[in-house]
């Protein structure tokens, strides 16, 4: 059974009383939506193992998910080491994510994989916009645009194995997908300031 709850270990330790910010704010914003992203993308793949685990597509999308899992393990030692606080919408996230998982996977495994089609097209386009971003100071920046080109190519292998198993067959494809990348693209928004 689904306990939205947040185990203490998917929340990142605070250094001190305070989070004490040691980076732009700039970068600041990156790690902390980066980190939101990263753990929502967690619960995503979550909610579809928790439902289609057994299935055909069931070992793809755990494939998927432990990719996911090192990313999030990233950037929770990066919101660490940088010192970043975290956005407090992650209780939300848990929820959503999960739920959009085990939602788009009681859809079935082609509707499970459209929602991966539309969530990493719009990270693949979130961290090139970043990556650009941090590209007007490369040398200082040069951990976070490794970590972030590296994680962005494989969003786009995500993007690219949705397609392969039928994303595009879903029912009512193109009006889901808008809407979870609307969904998405307001988590990002909101994520980097809240």
């Amino acid at each position: 059974m689904f306990n939205p709850r947040i185990p203490s270990q998917v929340l990142p330790k605070v250094v001190g009383r305070r989070f004490q910010h040691r980076v732009s704010k700039e970068v600041d914003s990156i790690i902390r939506v980066d980190h939101a992203g990263e753990f929502g993308a967690d619960r995503i793949y979550a909610g579809q193992i928790a439902v289609l685990g057994n299935s055909v597509v069931g070992p793809k999308i755990a494939e998927m998910w432990e990719q996911e899992k090192v990313h999030k393990a990233k950037f929770d030692e990066l919101i660490n080491k940088y010192r970043v606080r975290p956005t407090a919408l992650l209780p939300i996230w848990n929820i959503a994510g999960f739920a959009l998982g085990a939602g788009s996977a009681l859809l079935g495994p082609k509707a499970a994989m459209a929602c991966t089609v539309a969530v990493e097209s719009v990270i693949v386009e979130h961290y090139n916009d970043q990556l650009r971003t941090l590209m007007s100071d490369p040398e200082k920046n040069k951990e976070l645009l490794e970590v972030i080109k590296k994680f962005r190519d494989d969003e786009q292998e995500h993007h690219d194995t949705g397609l392969e198993h039928g994303a595009e067959e879903a029912p009512f494809y193109r009006l889901f997908s808008d809407v979870i990348k609307l969904g998405c693209k307001t988590a990002i928004s909101i994520s980097k300031v809240i």
